[in-house]
């Protein structure tokens, strides 16, 4: 007997003993372990069966001392302990059954290679196998489906031909399972997505790691998921226009990259008499991706040149293209050139009112799958849905501004005013301040400003009715004072119209008086040239409406020529925590400062220095006029070196009378003509004199005279290169007037001044 067999026994009775005494799981646990030791160490079933029996006869284990049976006890144990020796076998004769079925099917198909090869080749996915190099070293035939390049091809080394050149580049392959999805180009030209699974393997024979895995079409779950995102990202975008403009400037973007588009393009008829209006988006290497209406953009149109000229128009071609295709029942779309397998765009109408098409143009030809359509049907629908409600938001709105607006006050106003309105509350352009300027027929000019209680929308429709019947006062000749006192009755009869504040004005150019009266609104503000502006605190009695009052007080204060007069609403002066009086300090001390500059360069630095840093919280109107300045008087010797001190006055002059800027350009053009004139002629061959220029302003018109005391000289037949100084004048003048009767030359030049024109409430 071996020691091996001896050792075991040995182990195996003190076992059996244990468990005999008492019994448990532990002790069936040993006979466990003994059982897989003896299948390690070659004990066999037979031996260790007769020594488990001769322990029991023989060894006086049996019975116990206390005689109770022990037998159950004792089979248990051996029982426990074969376990392990009966898994092993049958594990044994299961592995040798599983050899013999694999052995059998293989010689059925002929060896276990062709075995192989029919498995790889049953399967519906894509098979590869990738060297450590990355060279595809066997595919089966579904990978050449799905790619275009079958195992014919073999091998197939980096780069792989069916790389997508805008793709991003592949997932290092490392020791473990990797899982991802790319785009590939079919050897067809088509874009799918695949679904790529793949294992490390250790070739046995020589080392070598290789990966094989499988690929499968996932383009139809891809295009589903991009589609959604697409018309997400395309709702998103156009959500938040409000305009035509917008939609399409934001859409047609966004579009154009969802569908890799190289240029989209819409075009839209505003009326049957007039050319489409174009707005184009296209990725330009020039000038990079951008939307812009007009129609002068360049597009080559498929089949042509390429090439992008500058000021290239839209060609017959594709206006005929867009004519037709807005011209289609909503939702249809079609390819361009019809007909052919692969497409260089498509067109489709855009909304269903019959005056707007789109045109998509690719970058190369394509084929058009069904998912393409899907997603061009998508988000084309999307577009004209925006375009729609863009549409009736521009109806809206400008139904809205033109009753808005209406209700402000006028848009043309006399020279010398200028006037900014800008509404607490956006994207309202009217609130509950209001402003009004009236020519009134004996030459004056009525002039309101007014504050309703409240803001936003209710407050402007008691604006509206308090501003018409303001208007229709000063039209009829009432004064201020007797406009106030009747619109105490107006506004006791409008719903929220109490304690509405209001400052009527008269002004008097001609006279240079402003005569005024104020229902509890701000004083206005009178600045004479080069000093600060003063608060006019007469004529002030309570807000409409409120208390009754006997007579409505009235004041009248002089205007010196030059003057800015300036009246407002609360919201320009009004800060939280700040002293209205330091703020009427500062509107003072700026009026001072900008006494020379035109009205509308006052209103912007009044409201520029004012400004609460986190803007103005309150409705703000403000009327500025300019009173005529006194007239200009110079007199200089007839030198050239007097001309620029001449024009740098004039200039001045010019700019405190209110005229626009390329009018005092045009004036001063002119005077300097005719003082050239003057200086260069008049004293030909005699003692040098003095010219003199003399500007005046009237309520409409400008009249500059330059005169002298020399010789008038008539202008030569062939005057050569010169002599074109009187057409210069002439040209640049209204009117022209040139007097040689009397001793020396009078010049006389006038211009009418044009009503300011404001464009828009709050930005004028």
């Amino acid at each position: 007997m071996s020691a091996v067999l001896a050792a075991f026994r040995e182990a195996y009775a003190a076992a059996l003993r244990l468990h005999l005494r008492a019994p448990n799981q532990n002790t069936l646990a040993e006979g466990y372990e003994l059982g897989r030791r003896a299948l390690v160490e070659g004990v066999s079933i037979l031996d260790l069966t007769e020594h488990h029996f001769r322990l029991l006869e023989h060894d006086g284990i049996m019975p116990a001392p206390d005689g109770t049976d022990r037998s159950e006890a004792a089979l248990e144990f051996l029982l426990q302990t074969m376990a392990a020796l009966d898994v092993a076998t049958r594990g044994f004769l299961d592995g040798t059954r599983r050899y013999e079925q694999q052995r059998s099917r293989a010689d059925d198909l002929e060896g276990r290679d062709a075995f192989r090869t029919a498995l790889v080749e049953s399967l519906q996915d894509g098979f590869f196998v990738v060297d450590s190099q990355g060279t595809l070293i066997e595919v089966n035939s579904a990978f050449g489906a799905l790619t275009g390049y079958g195992p014919d091809g073999i091998p197939y080394a980096l780069p792989h031909p069916w790389t997508a050149p805008e793709a991003p580049r592949y997932p290092d392959l490392g020791t473990d399972a990797a899982r991802f999805v790319m785009p590939i180009r079919h050897r067809d030209g088509r874009r799918l997505w695949l679904a790529v699974s793949t294992s490390s393997l250790v070739k046995p024979e020589d080392g070598e790691r290789i990966f094989v895995g499988t690929l499968r079409d996932v383009t139809a779950e891809h295009d589903a998921q991009a589609r959604d995102q697409a018309v997400s990202r395309l709702a998103t975008e156009v959500g938040a226009a409000t305009s035509v403009v917008e939609v399409l400037t934001v859409g047609l973007e966004e579009l154009r990259r969802a569908v890799g588009a190289e240029a989209a393009v819409v075009s839209v008829w505003p009326n049957r008499h007039t050319g489409p209006e174009l707005y184009v988006s296209e990725d330009n290497p020039y000038t990079g991706a951008g939307v812009a209406p007009h129609d002068t953009q360049p597009i080559p149109l498929p089949g042509h040149d390429n090439g992008r000229e500058s000021r290239q128009v839209l060609d017959a071609r594709a206006r005929a293209l867009l004519d037709r295709a807005r011209l289609q029942p909503g939702r249809t779309m079609f390819a361009i050139p019809e007909g052919v397998t692969s497409s260089e765009g498509i067109v489709a109408p855009l909304g269903e009112s019959g005056d707007s098409a789109l045109w998509l143009r690719f970058a190369a030809p394509r084929v058009i799958t069904p998912g393409d359509w899907a997603l061009f049907s998508l988000l084309v629908g999307h577009l004209s849905l925006a375009v729609q409600r863009a549409r009736n938001f521009d109806q809206a709105r400008s139904t809205s501004l033109t009753l808005q607006r209406a209700m402000l006050g006028p848009i043309e106003l006399p020279p010398r005013f200028a006037v900014h309105y800008e509404p607490a509350l956006p994207p309202l352009e009217i609130g509950g301040d209001w402003y009004d300027v009236v020519r009134l027929e004996d030459g004056t000019i009525g002039v309101v400003v007014g504050d309703c209680v409240g803001r936003g929308l209710s407050a402007a429709v008691v604006m509206g009715q308090l501003r018409t019947a303001a208007r229709a006062l000063l039209l009829r000749g009432a004064g201020p004072a007797q406009l106030l006192a009747e619109l105490d009755t107006v506004a006791s009869r409008i719903p929220g119209a109490m304690c509405t504040t209001v400052c009527a004005a008269i002004l008097d150019p001609v006279r240079g008086l402003v005569r005024y009266s104020n229902a509890g609104h701000m004083p206005p503000v009178l600045a004479e040239p080069g000093k600060r502006g003063r608060l006019l605190e007469g004529g002030r009695a309570f807000p409409l409406a409120t208390f009754d009052i006997p007579r409505r007080p009235e004041a009248t204060t002089a205007m010196a020529p030059g003057s800015t007069l300036v009246l407002f609403t609360d919201g320009l002066v009004e800060q939280r925590n700040v002293d209205i009086a330091d703020r009427f300090d500062e509107l003072g001390d700026e009026l001072a400062r900008v006494a020379a500059q035109l009205p509308r360069e006052v209103a912007d630095s009044v409201l520029s220095r004012l400004r609460p840093a986190g803007g103005y919280d309150d409705d703000v109107a403000m009327v500025v006029y300019r009173q005529p300045p006194k007239t200009l008087r110079l007199e200089v010797p007839a030198e050239a070196r007097e001309l620029s001190g001449l024009r740098r006055a004039l200039r001045t002059w010019l700019s405190a009378a209110a005229v626009p800027h390329d009018t005092a350009v045009d004036l001063v053009s002119a005077a300097n003509e005719a003082c050239s004139n003057s200086i260069e002629h008049a004293y030909l061959g005699s003692e040098p004199g003095r010219v003199r220029l003399t500007a005046d302003c009237g309520v409409d018109t400008l009249t500059i005279e330059v005169s002298d005391t020399g010789a008038w000289r008539p202008l030569p037949a062939d005057p050569g290169h010169r002599g074109r100084g009187i057409a210069m004048m002439r040209a640049l003048t209204d009117h022209l007037d040139i007097d040689s009767s009397g001793p020396g030359t009078r010049v006389r030049m006038s211009v009418r001044l044009l009503a300011v024109s404001f464009s828009a409430a709050g930005r004028m």
